[in-house]
């Protein structure tokens, strides 16, 4: 073990944090958010309070040992942990335990299948019998009390008991299995994110979690393996696992899904490089090393370090990173053995080349000749010119705004203001949350637009050119803000002071003397 300061904000003070010495910074920070407060954190003491609360009731007893000790060296391991639910002993919330796939593979012996299905079917256990325990404590399900051996109110007349409820064709939901860290996982096995080969082993491992999840479901909840997988072993264990547990029941277990997990500190603390089933948006770490699917896939190539340095410097491409396309290939191709799949990616937009720019902090400049537009407008009156530029894909990675009869002041910091963000845009900023930013800012000068029909009316010079990039670069035309004099409907309330203008009514001229207000008690 080791302590090491960390926060999880930068602004908030660091605190001491204890956690596994070969664990990473990342890892202190992630503690850091997990643990509530601002005194020190350690690894062992917040894994024994949440093994404890699981650990109790229906699991209690004889079984409490092995099974808390399994619980703590898959998290030691880094191959689980519980979602941040669990984390904080909130029970009112679905239960779900993170899986790290690439935890499970070791150099020699490839993919560890009768281990990744021992850890599968202690979690499931362990979410059924939590299930079990805590049901009455989820939202919308809180037990009245039972008014035993109290007499029935004179005025109430009484209302016979209800038949006996059939039995449920299902059991309710016990939790949730989150797969992650799949192209890692991939990396590991010497398999490539883009390629058949690394798709028909993702589809084998997610139908063999999904699987152990619905065992002891009934037959109708048993999954089809996939047809064939290329990784030695997994296909016997998945028809033994099929076949065990593939058997008509009268008692149903609580259901177990399976999905994949969302980027949160339960990742980072399991040292994650790609959450879920995306892919590694960069060969590497934050702290500048490569990443450890790098030294993977390297390795699987027979490529040293200096080889590869050698060969990226010749101009190679030696690894060469997914793109969107890869991404929603692989997202169709699990669609069918998971139980829940994220959003499918957007194959129209490159974002992953967008990640990997802010990930490296590489700048794509801009090429000497390049396309864009000029536009002129004018906002209430003052003109104003919107030149953009743009990329070979044409992708925006450049604007200019220009008010023509504006101060010094005024068009200065307009020029510098696009500037910074021609800067951001080139380093991989999306153009998304400048929108958000700017759009409707409200100062003047504002009014009508005049000479371009994508905005009537803008609260700003701002307000209109940002909405006016959505609507070129985004396939998003925003509406118009209310206009001001829509916004004062009513006047703004004040007293009646007002006086009258002249002080005599008998024609005598003298300034009338001032009425003073008075307090009365």
């Amino acid at each position: 073990m080791r302590t090491v300061e960390a926060a999880a904000d930068p602004d908030d003070a660091p605190r001491s944090v204890t956690l596994p010495a070969d664990w990473d910074d990342t890892a202190a920070e992630a503690l850091a958010q997990l643990t509530p407060g601002h005194g020190p954190a350690s690894l062992p003491v917040e894994a024994a309070r949440w093994i404890d609360d699981l650990c109790t009731g229906e699991v209690a007893g004889p079984t409490v040992r092995p099974i808390a000790r399994t619980l703590s060296c898959l998290l030691l391991m880094r191959q689980a942990a519980p979602a941040e639910s669990l984390w904080h002993g909130h029970h009112d919330r679905r239960p779900a335990f993170v899986v790290n796939l690439a935890a499970f593979v070791e150099a020699d012996n490839g993919f560890m299948a009768t281990d990744f299905v021992a850890a599968l079917r202690l979690l499931a256990r362990v979410l059924r019998a939590a299930s079990r325990q805590k049901m009455h404590m989820r939202n919308g399900e809180l037990p009245l009390p039972d008014p035993k051996g109290q007499q029935a109110t004179l005025h109430l007349r009484a209302v016979p008991a209800p038949a006996a409820a059939e039995p449920r064709e299902r059991p309710p939901m016990a939790g949730a299995i989150l797969l992650t860290n799949l192209d890692a996982c991939l990396a590991g096995l010497g398999l490539d994110y883009d390629s058949e080969a690394g798709r028909d082993a993702a589809c084998s491992i997610v139908a063999l979690a999904t699987l152990v999840a619905h065992s002891g479901e009934g037959a109708d909840a048993m999954p089809l393996p996939p047809v064939r997988s290329i990784l030695p072993g997994v296909s016997q264990i998945a028809r033994t696992v099929w076949q065990e547990a593939a058997v008509e029941t009268d008692h149903p277990a609580a259901r177990v899904e399976t999905g994949f997990s969302t980027p949160g500190p339960i990742d980072a603390l399991l040292g994650v490089e790609s959450c879920g089933l995306a892919p590694v948006f960069s060969p590497l770490r934050a702290d500048g090393r490569l990443a450890t699917s790098t030294l993977a896939r390297l390795a699987c190539r027979g490529l040293t370090l200096e080889a590869a340095f050698a060969a990226t410097l010749a101009g190679d491409t030696v690894l060469p990173l997914p793109g969107a396309a890869s991404h929603q290939a692989m997202h169709r191709a699990l669609s069918g053995f998971v139980d829940r799949v994220p959003a499918r990616p957007d194959a129209t937009r490159d974002t992953l080349a967008t990640r990997v720019g802010l990930e490296r902090g590489a700048r794509r400049p801009l090429p000497a000749r390049h396309g864009g537009f000029t536009q002129k407008a004018s906002v209430g009156g003052h003109r104003l010119f919107l030149r953009t530029g743009e990329y070979a894909d044409g992708s925006l990675g450049e604007i200019s705004l220009t008010p023509t009869r504006e101060s010094p002041m005024v068009r200065g910091l307009m020029d510098t203001l696009g500037q910074a963000v021609s800067i951001g845009l080139q380093y991989g900023a999306p153009l998304e949350s400048y929108v958000e930013a700017f759009a409707y800012t409200h100062f003047g000068p504002a009014g009508t637009v005049e000479g371009d029909p994508v905005a009537s009316y803008a609260t700003s010079m701002l307000d209109y050119a940002f909405r006016a990039l959505s609507d070129a670069y985004l396939g998003r035309r925003l509406p118009d803000a209310p206009h001001e004099d829509m916004m004062m409907d009513t006047p703004a309330p004040m007293l009646p002071l007002d006086l009258p203008e002249s002080g005599n009514d008998d024609g005598d001229d003298t300034p009338p003397r001032r009425r003073r207000l008075r307090l009365v008690g």
